[in-house]
Formats: C-alpha cells, structure tokens, sequence
C-alpha cells in the first residue's frame, strides 16, 4: 500500500513567509530590490532563516511585492502625466 506524500507547503506556511517578508519590508525597506538574488542575500544578513526552501520563499515574496510597488508607481506616474498634457490640451 503507496502512502500519500504529505505537501511541503501546507496552507499556514503561507502565512509565515507573507508575515516575516512584510516584517523585514517594514524594517528594512530600501534594502531589498526586484532583484530576486539579492534579496536572497539580503535575507541573509538581517535574518536567521534556517530552511534554504523558506529563505527561497520570502525572497520570492519580497521580489513579487517590490515588483508590484514599482508597477504601481509607475501606472500613477503615468496617469499623472497623461492628466498634464490633458491639460495642457485644453488650455490652448
């Protein structure tokens, strides 16, 4: 009888990597880039993370949220200049 593998993410790993990446975004938050490897190595240095898997994850994490931030900035700029030559348009 074949016994079923247990999951190596279970649901609640979920929720400690999105708590220790937010952690040390708030903590240290001009450290960490869209670099996915540098963070890794960030992670090293301001964090005792035992499990290469789990360091792997809330890099990962920390990437995709950094990733986001830089979309978003860059979607507002983008509506901001676009409401200027808008503007600018009308009033000529």
């Amino acid at each position: 009888m074949k016994k079923d593998k247990i999951p190596l993410f279970f649901p609640y790993d979920v929720d400690r990597v999105k708590k220790m990446a937010n952690e040390l975004l708030e903590r240290y938050p001009d450290k960490f880039t869209s670099d996915f490897g540098e963070n890794k190595e960030t992670i090293h240095n301001f964090a005792i993370v035992r499990s290469k898997e789990l360091r792997n994850k809330i890099a990962g994490y920390i990437t995709k949220t950094v990733n986001r931030n830089l979309a978003q900035q860059n979607a507002s700029l983008s509506y901001t200049d676009e409401a200027s030559e808008v503007s600018e348009e009308t009033t000529e």
